[in-house]
Formats: structure tokens, C-alpha cells, sequence
């Protein structure tokens, strides 16, 4: 590293993915599968661009939260559903926010925003266990400073109207809660695996420009299934930021779901995209 400031891909800063595109990309001949990351880099911390992708990701997590928790509240206080955006509208506030922050940041850290996307990743070997902790430490705090700023707006109605905190709703039951957790997020990562994928990517010149787009569609669609659920995690530091600010027994009672789950469902994700999809364990090398 030696102080070269250096692009993010996909928080792996140090290995490029640079591919030529068009015809000359079609073949598995023309396409060399980028190294894994090491498991740890010492060097990354000698590195600002490793500091200012962990800053991105606080900050990306602060306005994630910010907006999706003030949506939420603005539909649960109105006494007439007609009057709000309603559900599809909190669908669209969490997708439409991870679609505009993922590209704004996705240069800087990859915009993981997640500790899901940024767990599956690892295992897939696209970042060094040093960066993914650091990744899931600036994103649980970015969550709670986002969240605890919207409860600094109205303190009485973030009380009153649960924070935005995930919980099993009623008439299900945790293993309901658990499974909706590990498909939605099984969705999300294998999205962000398929839309930021090397390989396709050096075949199809403009995957990398529209793969904020379908990631936050991914989102929009799993939050319209699961939010009569769990209010739909599928995040843990989302998950964690509001049940801290909000701190009220209920919200921590099925709290583990909204870590177990996604965390399982990124790892179902990474596995199929890494074993079956593109079958990098079968593969021979030169």
C-alpha cells in the first residue's frame, strides 16, 4: 500500500477487477477470476482509503436509518392510513434509500450499508476479515446515531409508536420471524452478489452502472413481504440501531432473530452464488 491511495471494489481495495468488455470478454478463456482477499491485512490500517470507506459506511448507515425510521414513524402516527404512504411507501423509503446511497458510496466502500452484505462477502473472500469488522462496527454505529437523531426530533412519538424497532408481530411465531429473516436476506445477497459479480460485469459493460438499481429493488420487494412479519430487518445494524435508541423490553425479547437470520441468509447466498452459480470451488487453474 505504502500510502497509495486506492480505489474500493467491493471493500477489497488492494486486488483490481478491471476486465475489457464487449466481444473480447465472452469466453471463460478471456476472463481471470480476481484472487481472494486475505483473511488479514495489516497494511489496510496504514491505509486512508481504508478509513475513509469505514467513514462512507457510518455515514451511508446514518442517512439509511435516518429516512427509513422517519418514514416509519410518519405512517404509524397518522390515525388514518389513507392520509400516509402507507406500507409500499416504507417499502420504497428502505429501497429507494439503498439504491441512492449504494451508488454514492459503492466507489468508496462497495456500499454495504449491511452487516449482512458485508458478512456474505467475506466468506465469498471480497474483503479481509480486519475490514469486514471494521465495516460492521461504522455501520452499528452510524445506525444508532441515525436513529437516536430521529427520536431527538420528537422524543414522545418515537416512544409511542414503537421507534421503528423490529419485532415478531402477532399471529406469528419466532421460527416465522427467523425464516422470513434468512429468505429476505438470502434475496439481498444473492442480488448483490449477482449484480456485482467480476465476471459479468467484464462481459456486460453496463452492469456496474445499474447495480445500485436492482440491490435497492431487492430491498423494496423483500420490506412489501415481510413487514406485516417482522417489520423486516434483513439488517442487523438497522435492527440494533433502533432497538438501542428505543430500549424497551419487547424490542430486545426476538432481537437475536434480526442477527441470526440475515446472518444465515447471507451465508446461504454467498455459498449457492460461490458453489452453484459460479462453481469456483470446481474450477481448475492454471
Amino acid at each position: 500500500m505504502e500510502g497509495k491511495e486506492e480505489d474500493v471494489k467491493l471493500g477489497a481495495n488492494k486486488f483490481s477487477e478491471r476486465q475489457p468488455i464487449g466481444t473480447s470478454a465472452q469466453t471463460d478463456k478471456d476472463y481471470k477470476e480476481p484472487p481472494p482477499a486475505p483473511l488479514f491485512e495489516p497494511g489496510e490500517l496504514k491505509s486512508w482509503s481504508f478509513w475513509r470507506a469505514g467513514i462512507a459506511e457510518f455515514i451511508a448507515t446514518f442517512l439509511f436509518l435516518y429516512i427509513t425510521v422517519l418514514t416509519v414513524m410518519g405512517v404509524s402516527r397518522s390515525p388514518s392510513k389513507c392520509t400516509t404512504v402507507g406500507i409500499q411507501g416504507i417499502a420504497w423509503a428502505f429501497g429507494g434509500s439503498i439504491f441512492a446511497l449504494v451508488y454514492c458510496t459503492a466507489g468508496i466502500s462497495g456500499g454495504h450499508i449491511n452487516p449482512a452484505v458485508t458478512f456474505g462477502l467475506f466468506l465469498a473472500r471480497k474483503l479481509s476479515l480486519t475490514r469486514a469488522v471494521f465495516y460492521i462496527v461504522m455501520q452499528t454505529l452510524g445506525a444508532i446515531a441515525g436513529a437516536g437523531v430521529v427520536k431527538g426530533f420528537q422524543k414522545n412519538q418515537y416512544e409511542l409508536r414503537g421507534g421503528g424497532a423490529n419485532v415478531v408481530n402477532h399471529g406469528y411465531t419466532k421460527g416465522d420471524g427467523l425464516g422470513a429473516e434468512i429468505v429476505g436476506t438470502f434475496v439481498l445477497v444473492y442480488t448483490v452478489f449477482s449484480a456485482t459479480d467480476a465476471k459479468r460485469n467484464a462481459r456486460d459493460s453496463h452492469v456496474p452502472i445499474l447495480a445500485p438499481l436492482p440491490i435497492g429493488f431487492a430491498v423494496f420487494l423483500v420490506h412489501l413481504a415481510t413487514i406485516p412479519i417482522t417489520g423486516t430487518g434483513i439488517n442487523p445494524a438497522r435492527s440494533l440501531g433502533a432497538a438501542i435508541i428505543y430500549n424497551k423490553d419487547h424490542a430486545w425479547n426476538d432481537h437475536w432473530i434480526f442477527w441470526v437470520g440475515p446472518f444465515i441468509g447471507a451465508a446461504l447466498a454467498a455459498l449457492y452464488h460461490q458453489i452453484v452459480i459460479r462453481a469456483i470451488p470446481f474450477k481448475t487453474r492454471d
